[in-house]
């Protein structure tokens, strides 16, 4: 129950207001702590800019969108916003107002217990393309398509959503990579802009459509149950059982192992070991198992040449 204090007669006519005010604003989405921490950087070495000033309210208006809107109905703490990090390149201005890019998507969670950031995902995106005017707020809706920055946007906010609940819970990621998609469907079938992606479809190899389709794939499951094994039941008891949580991340690795010979060169595997390369090293390279570790370089070098001397060099370490 709320107890007010006594106050003069000419303020109890306000009370009612205030108090509808006090209760829009607690319950309002913008008083709920967003998923997304964003930051977003972007570079113009390859194009002539003249007005700097719209680069940078480029940029903000993007982050903006990212860390104030809300993408789930779940409630995050301060604390628990997810970081996301996007590097965009613009590379061209065909015409005023669009633009061609590439962008470097990367999302991290910490682990418990450390002060240390583990990355998620890290993507490039070499067909970032979208319309932007400073005059217009960057918009969205769930069900039709508005621009393909939103689209854009809102889709690896998805992913990244996805991946971090995969990361605390068995393929708990499922209901916004089905998000993910409708944003995908929407993007791919539109014909109201001048923005005619091609990444949103599977033309291509080794875009945006591949990896969400990798990630919806059920014979590639052993790649998310992998996640949650790598993270809850590896990293984050990494401090306190660093064995159990080698056992862990050598099972996780051995499901990955399976789903990538299962799919030879599939995007998602190829993400992962971008991503997960040099950690995987670290957390291996002091490992007391010599038979761990001699086990696990063979399977790492196999599914993942490009990274084979670190995985040999953890070997030469104690």
């Amino acid at each position: 129950m709320l107890f007010l204090p006594a106050c003069p007669v000419k303020y109890k006519k306000l009370l009612p207001a205030v108090l509808f005010a006090l209760i829009s604003l607690l319950t309002s989405p913008l008083a709920q702590a967003q998923e997304i921490q964003a930051e977003v950087r972007i570079t113009t070495e390859n194009v002539t800019i003249s007005d700097r000033q719209l680069v940078q309210q480029m940029q903000n208006d993007m982050q903006s969108f990212l860390n104030t809107r809300s993408f789930t109905s779940q409630t995050y703490r301060p604390e628990e916003r997810i970081r996301m990090r996007i590097f965009v390149g613009i590379t061209g201005i065909p015409q005023n107002g669009q633009y061609v890019a590439t962008a470097r998507i990367v999302s991290s969670r910490p682990v418990y217990g450390t002060g240390y950031e583990t990355n998620l995902l890290s993507f490039a995106d070499r067909n970032f393309l979208f319309n932007y005017s400073p005059q217009n707020p960057i918009d969205f809706s769930e069900n039709n398509f508005v621009g393909n920055l939103s689209s854009l946007l809102t889709f690896y906010a998805y992913l990244t959503i996805g991946l971090d609940q995969d990361s605390f819970s068995r393929l708990g990621g499922s209901p916004y990579y089905d998000r993910a998609r409708i944003v995908l469907q929407n993007a791919s079938s539109q014909t109201i802009t001048n923005e005619q992606d091609e990444a949103w479809k599977d033309g291509q190899t080794r875009n945006r459509y591949w990896l969400l389709n990798n990630l919806q794939d059920p014979q590639l499951e052993a790649f998310r149950t992998g996640i949650y094994a790598y993270y809850r039941q590896g990293l984050d008891i990494f401090i306190e059982k660093p064995d159990e949580a080698r056992t862990s991340i050598f099972t996780a690795l051995q499901g990955v192992q399976q789903a990538a010979l299962r799919r030879p060169g599939t995007l998602l595997a190829r993400s992962f070991f971008d991503t997960k390369a040099d950690e995987i090293a670290n957390i291996f390279r002091s490992a007391p198992d010599a038979q761990q570790k001699q086990t696990l370089a063979t399977l790492l070098t196999e599914v993942d040449p490009t990274n084979s001397a670190k995985y040999q060099a953890m070997l030469r370490q104690p």
